[in-house]
């Protein structure tokens, strides 16, 4: 019996699902929504129901995707044994493309649910958002042209957990769309893009191998870490702009707080390669995670 399969007899259906859902890839939904609602509070629009709702969209949309994104890359043969990354519960047979794909729709009518109330609060633009949103993470693996298998899923990243998930976020609670939405929108969506760099300079030679075409295999390994530098700094040097626009020095200074995190991880992406990644993917996204939520505290100051 190999290893891999030797380890999946070992973990029970609770675990298994808990692995699909990929709870380490959480705090990328989470970081939009505390941007978002800070600024809310800060113009006197904060609503808590609306960002509750928020909030659950969010992450019930980030699950649906890890689900979606286990059973779709198993089925175009994107997973197989050399893979460096967590364990995918469909490659492994610990769940069916069947029940993971019922699970997908599961917690996507889930969200559905809970935007319903954000519908019925903003309207005929949220409802567009929504659908757009549960059409995106459907495709960025799925259907006959997978967009994420051509190199298009920092974009879609930094657009939906960026731009739209703070402004978005901000929307359903103020119902206004003032220009600082936008701008605090930047770095989020910057950050929360690098956390897909560094999974996709990860698997850059097993994606490759499978006809996988992500940014990462089109630019290389060298030019990725290139990518990765870029969002980090840049989410820092969008900084002064905010002060600009909004007059407040708080909004500036307190995120820098996470600098060194954010050295470390430069550091690093330079020069490691392989599983040791894993780990720089995680701190990436805590590092999404303490950024935003410095800002949040400075926003709402």
């Amino acid at each position: 019996m190999s290893t891999h399969n030797a380890e999946s007899t070992q973990i029970s259906p609770t675990r298994a699902w808990l692995l699909a859902s990929r709870p380490r890839t959480l705090p990328a939904a989470l970081a939009p929504i505390i941007v978002g609602s800070a600024l809310a509070y800060d113009a006197g629009g904060f609503h808590l129901p609306a960002m509750l709702a928020a909030l659950a969209v969010a992450l019930l949309l980030q699950i649906a995707a890890n689900l979606a994104n286990d059973g779709f890359d198993h089925l175009h043969g994107a997973d197989s044994d050399d893979r460096l990354g967590p364990m995918r519960v469909t490659q492994h047979g610990l769940l069916t493309f069947r029940q993971v794909m019922a699970g997908t729709a599961v917690v996507t009518g889930l969200s559905v649910l809970a935007g319903g109330y954000l519908v019925y609060r903003g309207g005929w633009p949220v409802l567009l958002l929504g659908v757009a949103a549960v059409v995106v993470m459907l495709t960025y693996t799925g259907g006959p042209l997978p967009f994420g298998y051509r190199g298009l899923g920092e974009l879609a990243v930094f657009v939906f957990f960026g731009l739209l998930g703070v402004a978005g976020t901000f929307y359903v609670q103020a119902l206004r769309l003032p220009l600082e939405a936008i701008l605090l929108a930047l770095p989020v969506g910057a950050l929360i893009s690098a956390i897909l760099v560094v999974n996709n300079l990860r698997d850059i030679e097993t994606d490759a191998r499978a006809g996988k075409r992500t940014l990462a295999v089109r630019l290389g390994a060298r030019a990725s870490v290139v990518e990765f530098a870029a969002l980090v700094l840049g989410a820092y040097l969008s900084l002064p702009l905010v002060w600009y626009v909004s007059g407040e020095l708080w909004w500036w200074l307190l995120p820098w707080l996470s600098l060194p995190l954010a050295f470390t991880l430069l550091r690093a992406i330079a020069s490691e390669r392989g599983r040791s990644l894993n780990r720089r993917l995680a701190q990436t996204a805590q590092l999404a995670l303490l950024f935003s939520l410095l800002l949040g505290i400075a926003v709402a100051l």
